[in-house]
């Protein structure tokens, strides 16, 4: 079996906590080690995404502030202040090293437009080309609660997709994904390998939170199950391991493998699936659904039981089944009120019912992904 540590297209996200010494400021000593790291790799022909956390929290200390606000204009002025030390802060270590950096910073709305996510895939992918390395991170300054990714975690899987890469790898202050937690169960096994979409793996991940980052082991097993989607395995080991990203360029075991188990969706699809918030819902019959998961066939008018949402024609809309669980996602030939004079209607009556029919189907299987 290929090991994913050969491939050399890599995305690495390190979080709040490693950055921000456990919120004292940046560790500029650990930043060190990180770009020495990463230049090393650079030699060895590895390209190199860096999705870095740390701006709210390196503003939190330059303000003074003691635990992280909740209200989101404080969060947002945090991100603006501490965005600034933590750019400079890299871009003055991977000089030491030769090395140029970018700072990228990406909105949901970037990756939910079709053209904004090629434009973003284009600039990615031209950077790496020129040997810099990206710094990837939220626009916390502008993103609202409703349309934010919600975790660097997320963000660094959604990146994966966005420029196919070989591996995540996910820094944290934890060796990997333990059967239980470590800090509350000593006896806790490490999970050194598992396929990504294991059902297990969230109810070992649990829901526990940072005081300084929004996400936790389960955002860190999210991340892996949609990185899987383009193909990228994921590690998640921890960040203050010596020398982890060499050791593990050599092919050494640290932490947990999480390996994709399905083949990589096309690009369009993987578009499709990483849309974080759809527009809205077909639910549909027993029959329709067997007709999607087990025929692979397309959507039609006819199987689908009830619309909800106000979507319009091509946008991203759940699949659910009569039990309301979501089975696939894609883009709606038809908006929200057409969709609910046709449903139960078969593809022929399509015309007569609004007057024109653009398409017999209501999702064109080329634009449905299962899950």
């Amino acid at each position: 079996m290929t090991e994913p540590t050969s491939g050399n297209r890599w995305i690495v996200k390190i979080g709040s906590s490693l950055l921000t010494a456990d919120g004292r400021g940046l560790d500029h000593a650990a930043l060190a080690d990180w770009a020495d790291q990463i230049a090393g790799l650079r030699a060895e022909g590895k390209q190199i995404v860096l999705v870095s956390s740390g701006a709210v929290a390196e503003g939190m200390s330059r303000l003074g502030w003691k635990s992280r606000p909740s209200a989101l204009h404080q969060l947002q002025a945090a991100a603006a202040v501490g965005q600034m030390g933590l750019i400079q802060a890299y871009q003055d270590q991977f000089s030491r090293q030769g090395l140029l950096a970018a700072q990228v910073l990406l909105t949901h709305d970037d990756l939910v437009d079709r053209r904004r996510y090629l434009n973003a895939r284009s600039t990615l992918r031209a950077l790496l080309a020129l040997g810099i390395i990206p710094i990837v991170n939220e626009n916390d300054t502008v993103a609202s609660d409703e349309i934010r990714f919600g975790d660097n975690d997320t963000l660094g899987a959604l990146v994966a997709n966005l420029v196919e890469a070989d591996l995540l790898i996910i820094l944290t202050d934890q060796r990997g994904l333990f059967d239980r937690d470590p800090r509350q169960h000593p006896d806790a096994t490490l999970i050194a390998e598992a396929q990504a979409n294991d059902p297990r793996l969230p109810g070992y991940a649990g829901t526990g939170m940072g005081s300084l980052g929004r996400g936790g082991m389960a955002t860190k097993v999210s991340a892996a199950r949609r990185a899987a989607r383009s193909g990228a395995a994921t590690i998640i080991t921890a960040g203050r391991e010596p020398g982890a990203l060499l050791r593990l360029a050599t092919g050494e075991r640290l932490g947990t493998l999480l390996r994709p188990d399905k083949e990589p969706l096309a690009a369009r699809k993987q578009w499709i699936a990483s849309q974080l918030k759809l527009r809205g819902e077909l639910w549909v019959d027993a029959g329709a659904a067997n007709a999607l998961l087990a025929a692979g066939r397309s959507l039609l008018p006819v199987g689908v039981t009830e619309v909800r949402g106000a979507f319009e024609r091509g946008e991203v809309v759940s699949v659910k089944n009569a039990q309301g669980e979501e089975i696939a996602r894609g883009l709606a030939n038809y908006g929200a009120m057409e969709a609910k004079r046709i449903m139960r209607l078969p593809s022929e009556a399509i015309e007569s019912t609004l007057g024109y029919v653009d398409e017999p189907e209501l999702i064109h299987r080329d634009n449905l992904v299962l899950l």
